[in-house]
């Protein structure tokens, strides 16, 4: 079945699915008509899901940032979640924007 997902930027590799996707489902990229993969397994909506594959200790992106570390292998197709990543420390306070 034809499912989509939301690339949020060019730099990213992962996508949020906009609905629920079950194993085997093709996954097309909203406003990305050529781009589609193939579900490694079930993906609730709105979770994220592998546009390439991971390698452990590999950033996972999102919104063009770092939102974690992979803590295992992660497939292509495969569902992102807090079970294989984990928190990057990060100094937030160098990136604060002064006026």
């Amino acid at each position: 079945m034809r499912k989509t997902a939301i690339l949020l930027a060019s730099t990213d590799n992962c996508a949020t699915c906009t609905e629920n996707v079950s194993t085997r489902d093709r996954i097309f990229l909203a406003d990305q008509p050529d781009y589609d993969l193939i579900a490694a397994e079930d993906i609730p909506m709105w979770h994220k899901i592998a546009l390439t594959d991971i390698k452990k200790g590999e950033y996972v992106r999102k919104y063009g940032e770092v939102i974690g570390e992979a803590l295992e292998d992660i497939e292509k197709g495969s569902l992102i979640n807090h079970e294989n990543i984990q928190s990057v420390k990060r100094d937030y306070s160098a990136e604060y924007i002064e006026e």
